[in-house]
């Protein structure tokens, strides 16, 4: 079984070749690095974010890491992962998005009551380009795993997109809407509020929905 990731917070300097001297520590201590995140950088200070795999004691990771010259504080935290769990990204038109939120935050709570940890992000958003450039980078999005398009009318570029994404492992839920991007989806879904509650369903380990048993792809 592997092992779990762990978060390490780090308050050092700010300037060229810090970051190559903490991640050293963590290749001397065989450790795998997930996900580095850069919170602030504000000279003469940094705040640096890690989740790793260990190798070993992650205490040791720690008392290492603070002995270094240019770190003055390092934390053990609980991993994003933990918590805030998967993301579901809605994005479209604002009145289509607060809808498809409603059903997505009450099926997520629901879940996470039972011990889930799925969170819910949104952004109102117009325009082929800007939609399409907004499909691309939830890609690139940490804990990122369903996207919901709500809108009235998509398609091009952003068909494009969504099949780059889906080809990359995102789920795609789309609205019933004109345009390709409804062709392009995994799943399209006519009512917003349902859309949203299909979505959290889709990704939650609690519930027995799976989308790849459906027998039909349009709701």
């Amino acid at each position: 079984m592997a092992e779990e990731r762990i978060g390490i917070l780090i308050r050092a300097d700010s300037g060229p070749g810090i970051l190559h001297q903490i991640t050293g520590v963590f290749a001397r201590h065989g450790a795998d690095i997930a996900l580095v995140e850069i919170l602030e950088s504000r000279p003469p200070n940094s705040r640096l974010y890690f989740e790793v795999v260990p190798a070993g004691d992650p205490q040791v990771l720690v008392q290492e890491l603070s002995a270094l010259p240019v770190v003055h504080e390092v934390s053990l935290v609980k991993t994003f992962q933990r918590i805030y769990g998967k993301r579901i990204i809605i994005m479209g038109g604002g009145a289509q998005v607060g809808q498809v939120a409603i059903g997505a935050i009450s099926e997520a709570d629901r879940h996470n009551i039972r011990g889930e940890h799925i969170s819910v992000d949104t952004i109102p958003l117009v325009g082929e380009q800007p939609l399409a450039d907004a499909v691309r980078a939830v890609a690139r999005l940490p804990r990122a795993c369903a996207l919901v398009l709500a809108g009235s009318l998509m398609g091009g570029e952003i068909e494009k997109a969504v099949r780059e994404v889906r080809e990359q492992g995102l789920l795609v839920i789309s609205l019933n809407m004109a345009g390709s991007v409804p062709e392009a989806a995994d799943l399209v879904v006519t009512d917003p509020v349902q859309a949203g509650v299909m979505a959290v369903m889709a990704v939650a380990d609690t519930a027995k929905f799976n989308i790849a048993r459906l027998k039909t792809r349009v709701f």
